[in-house]
């Protein structure tokens, strides 16, 4: 495994100190992840963009992960549980394999320590070392894992795998055949699909997969009591959740700084309290944040969006502004 430890990258938090009580920021809180640290949130980077190459992206989402680091570092700390920096695993050259096969290795560690990983891209590559490290966690288990997929997306990445080298848009496409193999429910919901950017081909398999997928033009604040009500339909029937959001799934003025920014897009406003109501599900065991291109960002607006979701999604469900006590 290639990694860049965790006391190296703990040169990357910094921010500003106030002087108030109560006033503490992530910076000052992360520490470097160790064998018996007590189960928190932990910061594990993937700065890989071997798949965005290999899917005729523009590169540059290596960089992601740093960017993600900045914007964190100087948020206000809200969070109950403790935060630790895990490093980076590493993609030499195009190893793309490798570096996927090391991702789920150390993240499937972090989940049997009992941490709620956050995996930070790199493109979204990311998504197959993800689930693999999901699915070697829960893969001791006799029962048959019910493992649900919730992608925040304007595209499938369903293409075939057969058909082209393994790429950020191939991660989906390779997951259902995991689960073939396993005799695995494939439970795969894909939220803010464009039918600009995906073609009836990417359509036809999201059927012939059973698939769930709303249409960007159906993600509406218009839309969005029923929008609640189809995704709590899906999240009834799995028992674990893993997120995954590719930034390209907002529109471009929101997050210019992606691969392939979106022309219409899902607003915050509709997919926030989406994130919400999949924290306090109870279920969910990690998330990643792909495809942020901090080389095409416009004043770190995207790498600060970013920043927010994981921000939101670490919350205890339970905090509010009664609850937040002297730090």
């Amino acid at each position: 495994m290639t990694l860049r430890t965790a006391d190296t990258l703990m040169e990357c938090w910094t921010g500003r100190h106030d002087p108030e009580a109560n006033s503490l920021r992530w910076h000052q809180k992360i520490q470097p992840v160790q064998p018996d640290s007590p189960p928190g949130i932990a910061l594990l980077g993937f700065p890989c963009d071997a798949g965005v190459q290999r899917n005729q992206g523009r590169r540059g989402a290596a960089l992601g992960p740093q960017a993600l680091r900045q914007q964190l570092g100087n948020l206000p700390w809200l969070q109950t549980a403790p935060l630790y920096e895990c490093g980076d695993i590493l993609c030499e050259q195009d190893n793309l394999e490798q570096a996927q096969a090391d991702l789920a290795d150390h993240l499937a560690q972090l989940l049997n320590q009992g941490h709620l990983p956050i995996l930070l891209g790199g493109g979204h590559e990311i998504a197959f070392g993800s689930w693999s490290g999901l699915a070697k966690h829960l893969g001791a288990s006799p029962d048959k894992p019910r493992i649900g997929i919730i992608n925040f997306d304007a595209h499938f990445d369903l293409r075939d795998p057969h058909c082209q080298p393994t790429s950020s848009g191939t991660p989906f496409a390779q997951i259902a055949e995991v689960c073939t193999h396993h005799q695995w429910k494939f439970q795969y919901a894909c939220l803010g699909v464009s039918r600009m950017s995906n073609t009836p081909a990417l359509f036809a398999r999201a059927k012939t997969l059973g698939a769930y997928f709303e249409e960007d033009l159906q993600m509406t604040l218009w839309h969005l009591p029923e929008l609640h009500q189809r995704l709590q339909d899906f999240i009834n029937q799995c028992d674990h959740l893993y997120l995954t959001i590719d930034l390209d799934v907002f529109p471009a003025a929101q997050a210019p700084g992606v691969s392939a920014p979106a022309a219409r897009g899902v607003s915050l406003e509709v997919i926030e309290p989406l994130l919400i109501q999949i924290r306090d599900s109870g279920k969910l065991r990690l998330m990643d944040l792909a495809e942020l291109n901090p080389g095409l960002d416009i004043d770190a607006h995207t790498a600060r969006l970013g920043a927010r979701l994981i921000h939101q999604m670490t919350l205890n469900p339970a905090a509010n502004e009664s609850s937040i006590t002297e730090q």
